[in-house]
């Protein structure tokens, strides 16, 4: 089966504002008997939820933490592109939009990603206006950095916390419209399932994580913002509580999955220390902005970093990439690290990290500061005068390695290793983001428009507000205007009544089991799977192995968990268990959907389809196409194809020398 991305005609550059201008519209009076609800109240729900809202319409908004400000979004604290050129280094909204495609080495839909960059502009406009104190200039201006994969500055921020500064800025503008009465704001919540009555989404089953109690929940439309999936190889940069439960439910209703197997590995994390870890911490690649990425030449050297000297030293992201250095695309970066680590030159007590080092970029902003100041400065005053520029740019990610690790990041590089950070995967959905459920649409990273096979830094943030604030508000009303008939259903309808047993007799069935093994037990296993087989790289046998060893966890799950407590109250083990029953089944979708690939591109590297040099070799004969896996119960899972057909882009082998 063909998907339909229902892409509008007319030149690339045109197209998002030729159909914005013939797009059907809801009317004041209309928009005020029209339901939405949006499940996830990051930056991709609470924008959207704001300004549907302040649109007229009836919105609800779910979210399973006890404050909207709590969403994984304030965890993206590097920064966010936008096309504005104001470095005048030559960027532009083609450049942000070629950039983005070749950095998801062309697995991206052109037109999706064009529209991104076009209104990547109005998003610092409306930030700025809420609020978000974005660093500046000298002379006011907001200032500009540079992340991996471009070679130009585009990347707005605000310290080392603009991910929780861009949260606070759309939490405000929810929290506005919960102020006016336009918002229901139900907290601690949980969606658990998709109510469809004749084919389309009519409402969701949510339960109530303080008293157990489900409920049913009308509404005309339904929006997931719910995030992305990677914890289901248990150790990640994401929250604990960051999940695929809603959009997992959703595909069991209908909703095609579309790259499952496209996981991003973040090359700047702090490594992992044991087994004692649930978590992993994420040192923003705002860093690799100035810092410098080395091994010791030698295998196994002992020294420490500063008894190295530097012609000792293999600065391998500098010697394998001139062009673009310490700044390649994570997937780059993050093999690179790896191949160094296997190959004997990894450093610290695992030998399974690379140094970070911030000596040179303190020395170069030190006397920039001597010398704006006119002082005849010494070294170790340089380096003080550096440290507070440094300071002022990362300070709040220098202070948290220090306190996770011990260690003064300002006097000795960071040991960095990579690790899970984002899912390029996601539902499919088309150029208006409703999934193949009529009325049911994803946002953010609960989508998988917008990356292709790898995100490039700081993008994340610019695509969750670019759905929320300027894509939905106009495409939603393309289906809603059809749906100005429909009155509200009642939840005593027999979908809602169904829906309802559904949820009810699962968790039933999970707390029944009384086995023998906690929930972690399940989940570390399908993680280290999921990390080994499915993980930075894979190949044919590995993947093959793993989905047979994930159904037999499955299988041992559904008869060997044990759940204490009851489905009618708080019961932190009962929804954990149903987040990684259904992480198991994605896990087993992800390696199916990577053994299909047979190519490598962006962060899907398979190890049989590579370079003499190392580097992914994609099939765009054969595989430029997005894999929507449709949901077929016992019988698996049946793949469909939306062909990737490049009218503006020259597809090339992915260079960064």
């Amino acid at each position: 089966m063909a998907l339909d991305a229902k892409i509008p005609g007319g030149s690339l550059a045109e197209k998002w504002t030729q159909y914005k201008s013939k797009i059907p519209l809801v009317n004041p009076a209309n928009k005020r008997s029209l339901e939405i609800i949006v499940v996830g109240s990051g930056l991709a729900g609470a924008s959207a939820a704001a300004s549907l809202a302040e649109m007229g319409y009836k919105v609800k908004v779910f979210c399973f933490q006890d404050s909207p400000r709590r969403a994984h979004s304030i965890a993206a604290q590097g920064g966010i592109n936008a096309a504005k050129n104001y470095q005048n280094d030559g960027d532009s909204v083609y450049r942000l939009f070629y950039d983005t495609i070749k950095g998801g080495d062309y697995r991206a839909r052109e037109a999706n990603v064009y529209r991104m960059a076009e209104v990547s502009t109005n998003i610092i406009d409306q930030c700025v206006a809420q609020g978000v104190p974005f660093a500046r200039e000298y002379g006011g201006l907001l200032s500009n950095r540079s992340f991996g994969g471009t070679q130009v500055q585009r990347t707005f921020y605000a310290a080392g916390q603009t991910g929780q500064q861009l949260l606070l800025g759309a939490y405000s503008a929810l929290e506005r419209q919960i102020g006016y009465g336009n918002v229901t704001m139900l907290s601690r919540h949980e969606m658990l399932d998709i109510v469809k009555i004749e084919g389309k989404a009519r409402g969701i089953i949510a339960r109530n994580l303080v008293t157990g109690e489900l409920e049913r929940h009308f509404g005309h439309a339904v929006l997931l913002c719910t995030g992305g999936y990677g914890n289901v190889f248990y150790l990640s940069t994401n929250a604990m509580g960051s999940n695929v439960t809603a959009a997992w439910k959703a595909h069991k209703r209908g909703a095609f999955f579309g790259n499952p197997c496209y996981t991003q590995i973040h090359p700047t994390c702090i490594p992992v220390s044991g087994d004692h870890q649930s978590k992993l911490t994420l040192m923003s690649e705002s860093l690799r902005n100035d810092g410098r990425i080395w091994v010791p030449g030698k295998q196994n050297d002992t020294r420490k970093a500063i008894d190295i000297p530097e012609e000792e030293r293999d600065y391998y992201l500098e010697r394998r990439y001139p062009a673009f250095g310490n700044l390649v695309p994570r997937d780059v970066a993050s093999r690179a690290a790896k191949e160094r680590c296997d190959a004997g030159y990894g450093v610290g007590s695992s030998k399974m990290a690379v140094y970070l080092d911030y000596a040179d970029a303190i020395d170069r902003y030190g006397k920039q500061e001597a010398t704006k100041l006119g002082e005849q400065a010494s070294e170790a005053r340089i380096r003080e005068l550096g440290k507070e520029v440094v300071k002022a740019k990362y300070g709040n990610l220098f202070d948290m390695y220090k306190q996770i690790t011990g260690e003064n990041p300002y006097e000795e590089p960071m040991r960095i290793y990579p690790a899970v950070h984002y899912t390029m995967g996601g539902l499919w959905v088309d150029y208006n983001l409703m999934t193949t459920v009529p009325g049911l649409y994803a946002l953010g990273e609960a989508n998988f428009s917008d990356h292709g096979a790898n995100r490039l830094g700081a993008s994340a943030l610019m695509q969750g507000l670019a759905d929320g604030y300027f894509v939905i508000p106009y495409t939603i009303g393309a289906y809603l205007s059809t749906e100005i008939r429909t009155k509200a259903i009642p939840t005593t309808h027999e979908a809602f009544e169904e829906a309802e047993n559904n949820v009810r007799n699962t968790l039933n069935q999970m707390l029944n089991i009384k086995g023998t093994k906690p929930v972690d037990h399940f989940h570390k296993a399908l993680g280290r799977i999921m990390w080994d087989e499915c993980g930075m790289s894979r190949n044919e046998a590995g993947l093959k192995q793993a989905i047979s060893d994930i159904r037999a966890i499955k299988t041992e799950f559904w008869s060997n968990v044990r759940i204490p407590g009851t489905s009618d109250e708080l019961n932190p083990e009962l929804e954990k268990a149903g987040r990684v029953a259904d992480f198991i089944e994605l896990g087993e979708l992800m390696c199916i959907d990577a053994l299909n690939r047979n190519e490598s591109c962006g962060g899907h590297f398979r190890e049989e389809y590579q370079t003499e040099e190392g580097e992914a070799l994609r099939d765009d004969e054969n595989f430029a196409f997005v894999s929507a896996w449709e949901y077929l119960g016992a019988m698996g899972f049946e793949l469909h194809k939306e062909e990737l057909i490049y009218e503006n882009i020259k597809i090339a082998q992915r260079s960064y020398k």
